[in-house]
């Protein structure tokens, strides 16, 4: 193993890991650039490199995590994107399931499309649901709606027609016919990125590509172009919502795979963490500068999703965009260091809006006048003014409570501490609403799990928040900060496909099947080749199942091999176990219905060796002593602080404690006790409420 770079994005910090080839890490933290990202990136590696000794023509590999798919959604930044769909069908993206979300809210707005109706055209023709053509292309209408909407100002097309899933002839030909009557178009076709039915998630899904293609292209290429004028060598590779990766490349072409990068990463590294503790079952807790986000972990492995939504209202289902792609299910707020805090109807409200890291919290000195969630935690004696991200930033203390009390404090009538701690307290309730969601309502107790809490805030927030939800243990990983760039250089190369043939169980056609899942595995293989996987490839298959008049599937594996009698006799069991252990009965003598078939490629994930601690403590680790507000201790207390990295192996810290890293502060309540593991990890035990 030679040496590699992963590094991610996010809303407020970009963080760096270079792991070299005896597995040591070396990591960084810097402010995230506006509007161009890659500036932090670029000159964050440029240090990283330097302070390593290493030229960039010896680095092997690097991989990146970016939020840009999904700020360029959020924030509606792209232009010129337009949608061809079949005549008839031009409202789907405007319709969508015909659901309120939140039924008894008069008020309700989901968000609008990502394409205005001007710029939806329609062309006739139409596939039927057994993929029969009933009406050809009409290649003249199909033409005159190119030029309309290129004379309305489209430079990205998306393609949707009904039932292309199953034969895509007339998406290819419109391509053909996009690049005769306006070569400059850049077009996505449904068939190549949703090739499933539910025809406004295959809609969505499609634009969303289109939508973000622009972006993401211009942005990977001059990344590329960057890191090999510096003289790497390497090909760049990219984080997807799965928590695989894959080559910029492929990503320039399948965009819409990449939305949710970064915080993948972060689960991912959870689920390690659990593997070398001996905790299997876990919530991944990720707080960073600008949100929270959270996943579940089942007997180590991130709970994935199928039916993706991105920038959900007050994270209901359903009103947010739906995207058919694979992604770790993440439940998102807008809780970080970077939340402003304000007085709003005589109560404190946090969040979810930002001062990421332009201007950033007060206590940054960027200009900054609102408080925030990191205002707060410095005023509670959480954060050393003088060693935050390693000392690279100075926070300014006295900035940060004139601006508590002069927003929040007076106009509520609370004290300094109070209000600090009110901020504290209420960004801890928003995400104890979050946790109960990615843990309650998928059917576990968190009260059985193990919260892992990363990113810049989270070992802040972590005992709280477990606390709160009963939850009886607490991992809190060494580069807690940096924990989402580390787990990049644990994800394995990775490429899904899936294809919807709805049929009974008892009525499928083999060898259709086995063309099609041999079509399926030609493109995820070439995908995991074009990036140079070390190793073996495993290629995994599953389906999607129901009882046939149910509107909802579940997930079977599916046999290696070709599908006879036999391995769809399998297939059968594995529904009716699956469906058993959710809801409690199966009913074997019902017929099933298999609507969805799925393919995985994946390669071989390389090992990342983690730090281990200190073998000796040096005075145990204490590095002094601050005030920090603990209200169960009786308000201000003198609290020991630790330096991280000279905590020796089976070490017990008794709360009130505070360790200090250069990435993030870990902070012990009163009645925890933390233990130093092999890896400097703090296994923080929680007394019963």
């Amino acid at each position: 193993m030679s040496y590699r770079v992963g590094f991610d994005v996010g809303g407020t910090f970009t963080d760096f890991v270079l792991q070299a080839p005896s597995g040591e890490l070396t990591t960084a933290k810097r402010l995230t650039t506006y509007p161009d990202p890659s500036a932090a990136c670029l000159e964050g590696l440029d240090e990283l490199a330097e302070r390593a000794g290493v030229p960039w023509a010896e680095l092997v590999q690097a991989v990146h995590g970016t939020t840009l798919g999904s700020n360029v959604v959020i924030e509606r930044k792209a232009r010129g994107v337009g949608l061809l769909t079949t005549r008839g069908f031009r409202d789907v993206l405007i319709i969508g399931r015909e659901k309120r979300y939140q039924v008894y809210d008069l008020q309700i707005e989901k968000p609008p499309p990502l394409v205005p109706r001007r710029l939806i055209g329609e062309v006739t023709e139409r596939v039927l649901a057994d993929g029969s053509v009933r009406t050809p292309l009409d290649e003249a209408d199909a033409r005159r709606a190119i030029r309309e909407l290129t004379a309305r100002g489209v430079t990205t097309l998306a393609v949707c027609l009904l039932h292309a899933y199953l034969n895509p002839e007339h998406e290819k030909r419109l391509a053909a016919l996009a690049a005769e009557e306006a070569p400059q178009l850049t077009v996505t076709l449904s068939h190549e990125v949703s090739p499933t039915f539910r025809e406004y998630e295959r809609s969505s899904t499609t634009v969303v590509n289109a939508y973000v293609m622009t972006a993401v292209r211009a942005y990977l290429k001059g990344l590329q172009a960057a890191l090999g004028a510096r003289g790497y060598r390497g090909r760049l590779f990219v984080m997807q919502s799965s928590g695989g990766v894959a080559t910029a490349e492929a990503m320039e072409r399948y965009p819409v795979r990449m939305i949710e990068s970064g915080p993948a990463a972060g689960a991912l590294m959870a689920a390690v963490y659990g593997e070398l503790t001996g905790h299997r079952d876990l919530i991944a807790f990720d707080m960073g500068g600008t949100t929270a986000k959270l996943a579940l972990i089942e007997n180590g492995r991130p709970f994935t999703t199928t039916a993706f939504e991105l920038h959900r209202v007050n994270n209901a289902p359903g009103s947010g965009l739906p995207m058919n792609i694979q992604a770790i299910d993440l439940v998102e707020i807008g809780a970080g260091g970077g939340s402003i805090a304000r007085a709003a109807l005589g109560v404190i409200a946090v969040g979810p809006q930002s001062a990421s890291s332009t201007p950033g919290p007060v206590c940054y000195g960027r200009g900054g006048t609102e408080p925030t969630v990191t205002d707060a935690n410095l005023a509670l004696g959480y954060l050393n003014p003088e060693y935050f991200a390693g000392g690279s930033m100075r926070l300014h203390l006295g900035a940060a409570a004139r601006a508590i009390e002069e927003r929040v404090g007076r106009p509520l009538g609370l004290s300094l501490e109070d209000a600090a701690w009110g901020i504290h307290t209420i960004v801890n309730t928003n995400m104890e609403l979050a946790t109960r969601v990615v843990s309650i309502e998928r059917g576990r107790d968190p009260r059985a799990l193990t919260l892992v809490a990363f990113g810049g805030c989270g070992p802040v927030h972590g005992c709280r928040l477990a606390q709160a939800l009963g939850i009886p243990r607490l991992i809190l990983p060494a580069a807690a900060g940096v924990t989402a760039a580390i787990g990049l250089l644990a994800a394995e190369v990775r490429f899904d496909v899936a294809r919807t043939y709805v049929r009974r169980l008892d009525a499928l056609e083999p060898a259709r099947l086995d063309t099609m899942y041999a079509e399926m595995a030609t493109q995820a293989l070439d995908v995991v080749r074009e990036s140079a996987a070390a190793g073996a490839i495993t290629v995994t298959r599953s389906v999607d199942a129901r009882y046939v008049g149910q509107g909802f599937e579940l997930t079977v594996p599916v046999p290696s091999g070709r599908l006879d009698a036999a391995a769809l006799a399998r297939v059968r069991a594995s529904f009716d176990e699956i469906y058993a252990a959710r809801y409690g009965y199966a009913q074997p003598r019902e017929p099933v219905e298999v609507v969805t078939w799925k393919l995985s490629a994946v390669g071989g994930a390389p090992r990342v060796t983690l730090a281990k601690a200190a073998s000796t403590p040096a005075a145990g680790g204490l590095k002094g002593r601050r005030r920090a507000y603990f209200p169960e201790a009786g308000g201000w207390v003198d609290c020991p602080i630790y330096d991280r990295y000279k905590l020796a192996a089976g070490l017990q810290l008794a709360g009130p404690a505070i360790v200090e890293e250069r990435e993030s502060t870990s902070v012990l309540p009163p009645g925890v006790v933390a233990t130093v593991d092999e890896y400097a990890n703090l296994i923080v035990e929680l007394p019963a409420r």
